[in-house]
């Protein structure tokens, strides 16, 4: 019987995802520019002010990490429009297919 308990627990444990809290070096952008502001002109040379002008016009909050781009599932999340443009780290729990994640922290870096 608890040869059969621990192997039961060791399925359950083994079986968590892999991909929930996670900590990511990147930087807060939106879904229209993506990895590059480069192609929105003078805007795009400030990385804040283009985040920012491209959520108002309706874009949404993502996070860029090595070129991945992640979209946030919690968008009203209070540090996201502090934090626009910026090079963060953040922590959050990525879903099950790895192309969204729901913050629970963002910190700056260097």
């Amino acid at each position: 019987m608890k040869c059969i308990l621990a192997v039961s627990v060791f399925g359950i444990v083994s079986g968590l995802p892999i991909w929930a809290a996670q900590t990511l070096s990147g930087e807060i952008s939106d879904s229209m520019c993506g990895a590059s502001h480069a192609g929105m002109g003078e805007m795009g040379k400030d990385p804040k002010s283009c985040t920012t002008g491209c959520v108002k016009a309706g874009g949404k909050y993502v996070f860029v990490s090595n070129g991945k781009i992640y979209g946030i599932q919690n968008q009203s999340f209070s540090k996201l429009a502090a934090n626009a443009g910026a090079k963060v780290q953040v922590t959050g729990d990525l879903d099950k297919d790895g192309k969204n994640i729901t913050l629970t922290n963002i910190a700056p870096r260097d």
